[in-house]
């Protein structure tokens, strides 16, 4: 069994402003976390299946980080543009 990370197959969306952090979904789409960095206002978006944070006016950058990880861990959508 290879651990091996493989590249995605899709080709990458531009990165938006003020993005922080980009993770590889198991489906080879992308989740952003965007925001102003260890301050409030912070969010995640999937390009894959579209699931977004629930509270972005409440999230600090560590808290947003285990949660846009823990999504790209399970999300096996892949890109549909």
């Amino acid at each position: 069994m290879t651990t091996a990370v493989r590249a995605s197959a899709f080709t990458e969306p531009e990165r938006p402003k003020n993005l922080q952090i980009r993770f590889v979904t198991l489906g080879g789409s992308f989740v952003d976390v965007i925001g102003l960095g260890e301050h409030l206002k912070n969010r995640w978006k999937c390009h894959g299946c579209k699931d977004t944070s629930r509270f972005p006016e409440e999230d600090y950058l560590f808290s947003i980080r285990e949660k846009a990880n823990a999504h790209a861990a399970a999300c096996r959508a892949i890109p549909l543009t």
